[in-house]
């Protein structure tokens, strides 16, 4: 698989307005879900699980009844690229089949 190439500010900017929630954090996207506790283990199996299929992965991290998926492109030196944006919509896909609400 090739390195993709890093989005610009304004590209990034695009993106995250087709992406409610998302937000950019440095050279990163982050978007905060709630769900019981349980749920939110759960809703990070199912991401683990998409992330391993596509080959991407995000950071997670999981607090009392909330969930937090940080990306960036490690190959392209840790900057925002199309890969991320696409991980992102897939998260949103399956964080609202699981009945996650946004925070």
């Amino acid at each position: 698989m090739s390195i993709p190439e890093p989005l610009t500010d304004e590209q990034i900017a695009e993106r995250l307005a087709d992406l409610p929630g998302w937000e950019r954090d440095g050279d990163a996207i982050t978007r905060t879900f709630k769900h019981s506790y349980h749920e939110t283990v759960h809703l990070a199996m199912y991401v683990a699980a998409k992330a391993r299929e596509v080959g991407h992965h995000p950071d997670i991290h999981i607090t009392w009844q909330r969930i937090r998926f940080r990306i960036t492109t490690h190959d392209a030196g840790h900057r925002i690229t199309e890969r991320d944006v696409e991980l992102a919509r897939h998260i949103d896909a399956i964080a609202a089949g699981h009945g996650a609400e946004p925070v």
